[in-house]
């Protein structure tokens, strides 16, 4: 309890959850150093999930690299780094739960299955946009009928809407019914799909503060809306600027990031710290750290603290150029 006789606010655990689909590169690095000074700067814990259920996407021994490319630029987890491919159980207890009270059901649905649905309500899938499931196998419409399940959906609410404030972008809300529609939790090819993971994950470690990529703003919602169903608390999130390509794409792995030089860890802090509107003068990698703490939380620590100009610290996103 605290001095004044209410309930104290748990203490801050923040985490990065990379990929191992390749080295850390640009923008990645931006999301950790964020991630990691939101925590110190709270005096909170750390930590580094690696998220693996993706395993056709896995690169061998990426997962050792990216912890040493952490290692490298001062990035140490305060707790050992845990698995995805090692949580399965926790990740079925959450879905036997969500079927057994209604809030999941049972898909045999193809995606040529959900276009040609689409279609035949006028609702025809735009590229690049969300595939806003029809509800075809939905209990109340038959559910499964002579096909074979496939996948496993979560079943929202008519009206699913999902209002957050976001530390950077302030106040946010999706109808995630009309936006997505009832979202995979276990995937046809038998492996556990994102959204699930990493709201189990998040509350099974206590994370109480996520910061990561503006990319990932759009899945706040759905992890909310799951949260709630689980009976799980919500964390406070922050989405930091995403490093564009000289093509104005998001810097990824599938578009040719070039891994960060560890070579020179310094010159690769600085430049994340470019992004997020944090400087340093240090001439070493601990001394550029204790004063990027500093900078980042005369900004940040307040816990409702929220910037709408787009940026960070007033710097705007950073353009890389290809190679």
């Amino acid at each position: 309890m605290s001095a004044a006789g209410g309930l104290e606010r748990p203490r801050y655990v923040g985490r990065f959850a990379p990929s191992p689909t390749g080295p850390l590169h640009a923008g990645s690095l931006v999301a950790a150093l964020a991630s990691w000074l939101d925590a110190r700067a709270h005096r909170g814990r750390w930590l580094v999930r690696i998220e693996d259920v993706d395993t056709a996407r896995c690169v061998a021994g990426a997962d050792r690299l990216i912890l040493a490319q952490l290692a490298s630029c001062g990035l140490t987890p305060d707790e050992e780094p845990v698995r995805q491919s090692e949580r399965d159980a926790l990740y079925r207890a959450a879905l036997d739960r969500l079927l057994a009270s209604g809030r999941a059901y049972l898909c045999g649905c193809t995606r040529s299955d959900i276009a040609r649905a689409l279609i035949a309500a006028g609702r025809p899938h735009a590229r690049h946009a969300e595939w806003v499931y029809p509800g075809t196998c939905r209990p109340e419409r038959g559910g499964l009928g002579d096909k074979p399940a496939r996948s496993v959906r979560l079943r929202l609410d008519a009206d699913a809407s999902i209002a957050w404030t976001d530390r950077r972008l302030g106040p946010l809300r999706q109808d995630v019914a009309r936006a997505v529609g009832d979202f995979v939790l276990h995937r046809a090819d038998g492996l556990w799909a994102y959204q699930l993971a990493v709201v189990v994950d998040d509350a099974a470690q206590g994370v109480t503060d996520v910061v990561r990529g503006e990319d990932l703003a759009d899945n706040t919602p759905r992890q909310i809306a799951l949260q709630r169903m689980l009976g799980l608390p919500t964390p406070r999130y922050l989405h930091t600027p995403l490093v564009l390509g000289a093509d104005g794409e998001k810097l990824s792995k599938q578009n040719g990031a070039a891994s960060i030089d560890t070579g020179d860890p310094l010159a690769a802090l600085r430049a994340a710290g470019a992004v997020l509107g944090v400087r340093s003068e240090a001439a070493d990698v601990g001394g550029w750290l204790a004063q990027a703490i500093d900078a980042w939380r005369a900004r940040w620590a307040a816990p409702d603290a929220v910037r709408n100009d787009g940026m960070i610290g007033g710097c705007p996103t950073l353009r890389v150029p290809s190679r």
